[in-house]
């Protein structure tokens, strides 16, 4: 078996037992990089030469029986709005073009002591801004599958890059949906934790009140060994959880039996595609024959959830982005007059179109005369439909759905239409506004060939559950298999 098609914990295994080194899995990650990322554009930064001294100080630490876990040696990649000390870190805007941190983020951190090997930083849409990865001011991503489509987003780069082998496993952050639907259209698993499990420290922010880092993976047995690295208390993150259950590997048990599983009518409606409804409802059939109890219920909050998400999200965007102003650091304007005018100058030409719109939305939003006519009565339609998934979540133990209506759209359709653009999160953004944990993995394909994602929302705290749903659904469906290598088993 080629040593790109194992996952992250198989080719720990591997490294461990002596079969493959670290630095043989690091050249053959390079030399996949190098045969097609001109044509995926993955990545926005590479460091081979410090990957490869990387790898040879983690293969000392595996032989010398320092590093046990089960992602030692596994090298991946990092979505490029999270701080790595020494490597430039951009959100793919013009304004961090020069941004090199003097820290790393905590979540990177606490992969590096787990052993991991970081090949570099990925493409995402401008500031987490954007369903496609085609707002980066690097250019555009394009999905593995099939490249005249897009990959999703905001973490799009990285879902390509676990799709197209360009990394054993990497991570992204979710806002509305920037895990869960790029994995759904590029065939991979992505989970989304609850909030305040994953320090947020070094990610930058865009809306700090919905932001969550997370692993984009090959199967869900790597989903909850990175979930269980990278889940510490963080005394530096004010919103951080001291948690007590994070042995997320305990969860991979292939048993639902007598678990209920309900599925939101208001989700299997209008808009949706009906190779997607097929799909989902096909995956739900499969859980219901393994022993869960499968039924649909009323969830109608859901049409409020959008206008809620992007009037907050844009709120919080365009109080988190004053601070790029050219003053402490990234981009500065090189002609200008006076302070006032390199301001504006600065955030003219360094933000890209996508993140004037939300920084004008959101400064609207919060202005005197519209703050209780849009702000606040976003904020209050956030309680009610956190309270109605603690109603749905009193009934189930897991909501099952479509992660997004479609499949992955092609290359320049979403972007001629914002507003579809943000329509495309109806099923992902309301697990954001409640601070829920939620899981994609694929459970299909399209007439085109494209992955269909299934999404499981759980309640706070209880990734553990999902991991176990999508575990057993997972061994009943077979391996998925990557864009460059199909399925070795049926795929329901």
């Amino acid at each position: 078996m080629e040593i790109l098609n194992y996952t992250a914990v198989e080719l720990a295994g591997k490294i461990k037992a002596k079969e493959v080194t670290v630095r043989e899995a690091v050249e053959a990650v390079f030399a996949r990089i190098e045969e097609q990322e001109k044509e995926y554009h993955c990545y926005v930064t590479l460091d081979k030469e410090n990957a490869l001294k990387q790898a040879e100080a983690v293969q000392a630490k595996v032989d010398a029986g320092e590093l046990t876990g089960p992602l030692a040696g596994v090298p991946v990649a990092i979505k490029d709005n999270m701080c790595t000390e020494g490597m430039l870190t951009t959100c793919s805007s013009k304004i961090l073009g020069n941004f090199i941190p003097t820290f790393s983020a905590e979540a990177v951190r606490n992969l590096e002591k787990a052993g991991v090997v970081i090949l570099g930083k990925t493409n995402m849409d401008e500031f987490a801004m954007g369903s496609t990865t085609e707002t980066s001011a690097y250019g555009v991503t394009k999905n593995p599958w099939n490249t005249e489509h897009v990959p999703g987003g905001s973490s799009g780069g990285s879902a390509a890059a676990v799709a197209g082998n360009e990394c054993f496993f990497a991570l992204g952050s979710d806002t509305g949906g920037s895990i869960r639907q790029p994995a759904g259209f590029c065939g991979v698993v992505g989970m989304k934790p609850t909030y305040g499990t994953v320090s947020r420290y070094g990610l930058i922010a865009y809306g700090s009140s919905l932001d969550q880092i997370g692993p984009l993976c090959k199967d869900v047995t790597d989903c909850a060994a990175i979930l269980e690295a990278i889940s510490t208390h963080d005394t530096k993150d004010s919103t951080s959880v001291k948690r007590q259950d994070t042995d997320f590997m305990s969860a991979l048990i292939d048993d639902v039996k007598g678990m209920r599983i309900g599925i939101p009518r208001n989700y299997l409606g209008e808009g949706l595609d009906p190779e997607v409804r097929d799909a989902v409802l096909g995956a739900a059939e499969v859980l219901k024959e393994k022993g869960a109890v499968v039924e649909e219920f009323d969830f109608s909050l859901v049409e409020y959830a959008i206008p809620a998400y992007y009037t907050i999200a844009a709120a919080e965007a365009s109080s988190n982005l004053e601070r790029f102003d050219g003053i402490k650091y990234g981009y500065r304007t090189e002609e200008f007059e006076g302070l006032h005018q390199m301001y504006k100058k600065t955030r003219s030409e360094g933000f890209g179109p996508e993140v004037k719109r939300r920084i004008m939305l959101g400064s609207f939003v919060l202005s005197s005369g519209y703050y209780d006519a849009y702000y606040l009565k976003a904020l209050k339609v956030k309680a009610l439909i956190k309270k109605a998934f603690d109603e749905a979540f009193a009934k189930y133990d897991v909501i099952l759905g479509p992660v997004a209506p479609t499949t992955a759209p092609k290359l320049g359709e979403s972007l001629s239409d914002p507003i579809r653009m943000y329509l495309g999160d109806i099923y992902t953004i309301s697990v954001n506004l409640a601070g829920l944990p939620g899981i994609c993995l694929p459970c299909g394909k399209d007439s085109k060939g494209l992955p269909i994602g299934l999404q499981l929302i759980g309640d706070c705290f209880q990734e553990k559950k999902l991991i176990q749903t999508a575990y057993t659904y997972e061994q009943a469906r077979g391996r998925f298999g990557s864009a460059k290598q199909t399925a070795e088993s049926g795929v329901r």
